[in-house]
C-alpha cells in the first residue's frame, strides 16, 4: 500500500484555538484533553487571557488568533474551533483567514436547536458574563433576537474563579453556581425547551442542568462532536 504525506501531524482533525490561562481544567473541559473520545490538537493564544476575550471583547486579539490557526492548519488540522464562546465575533475573520472550517463559538447552535424544537419552545443561553456578551457576540453567531440569556455571573464560584483566571476551583460551588443560573433563567422563562451553553468551562456540569431543569442541553462538546464527525466521518464495515 503506498500512501501520500504532507502534514506534520495526523489523526487531529480538530485544531482547538486555547485562551491562555491557569486554572483547573477538570475532566469535562474543553482544554482537558482526556475530555475527548477523538484526538485533538491544541495552540495556545499566549496573549488572550479569559479576561481579556470575555471582559474587554478579545480587543486586537483578531492577528494573534489567525496567526494560531494558520499554525494549526499548517501542522495538519482539518478544521478549527476555540475555547470560548466569545470569540464568535471572530467567526467570520477566522473562517476567511484559516482556509479550513471553522466553529467558533457553541453560540452557533442557537438557531439550529431553535429548530428542533416543539411550537411555543425555544432556546436559551447560560453564559459565564451576561453582562458583556453583547449582540454584536450573538448575532455573529446567528443567534435569533429575543433569546433568552441567563449567567453565573451572581454565583459564588465559578466565573469569578474562570475570568480572574485563579489556581484553585471549588467544583462543588461551581456545579451549584451553574445549577443555580440555569434554574433561574428556567424560572424567569418557561417556554424554554432546551439550554445552550455558551461557555466551555460549563462542559462538565451539562448533566448536572439537564437534570436539574429537565431540558436538553447543548454544548461546545456536542457542538465540536458533530464538527469532527463532519471532518472524518466514520467509515462502516460492509
Amino acid at each position: 500500500m503506498q500512501v501520500t504525506g504532507g502534514k506534520s501531524v495526523y489523526g487531529a482533525a480538530v485544531g482547538i484555538l486555547m485562551l491562555d490561562a491557569r486554572f483547573p481544567r477538570i475532566p469535562g473541559d474543553m482544554g482537558n484533553a482526556a475530555t475527548w473520545p477523538f484526538p485533538v490538537h491544541y495552540r495556545v493564544v499566549r496573549t488572550a487571557s479569559p479576561d481579556h476575550v470575555v471582559r474587554r471583547g478579545a480587543e486586537g486579539l483578531l492577528e494573534a488568533f489567525v496567526a494560531a490557526g494558520r499554525e494549526l492548519v499548517s501542522d495538519g488540522v482539518d478544521g478549527i474551533t476555540t475555547n470560548c464562546g466569545f470569540l464568535s465575533l471572530f467567526q467570520g475573520d477566522l473562517a476567511a483567514a484559516v482556509g479550513v472550517p471553522v466553529a467558533a463559538s457553541s453560540l452557533m447552535q442557537v438557531a439550529m436547536v431553535d429548530r428542533l424544537l416543539p411550537p411555543g419552545r425555544r432556546t436559551g443561553i447560560l453564559t459565564i458574563s451576561a453582562s458583556t456578551l453583547t449582540p454584536a457576540h450573538l448575532a455573529a453567531a446567528g443567534v435569533p433576537e429575543g433569546t433568552p440569556v441567563g449567567s453565573t455571573e451572581g454565583g459564588r464560584e465559578f466565573t469569578r474563579v474562570i475570568l480572574d483566571d485563579e489556581p484553585a476551583l471549588d467544583v462543588a460551588a461551581a456545579r451549584a453556581d451553574n445549577i443555580e443560573a440555569a434554574q433561574a433563567l428556567q424560572a424567569a422563562h418557561p417556554d424554554l425547551g432546551a439550554l445552550v451553553l455558551e461557555c466551555t468551562n460549563m462542559m462538565p456540569y451539562a448533566a448536572d442542568i439537564a437534570a436539574a431543569t429537565g431540558l436538553p442541553v447543548f454544548t461546545m462538546e456536542s457542538f465540536v462532536s458533530w464538527f469532527q464527525s463532519g471532518l472524518v466521518p466514520r467509515r462502516y464495515p460492509l
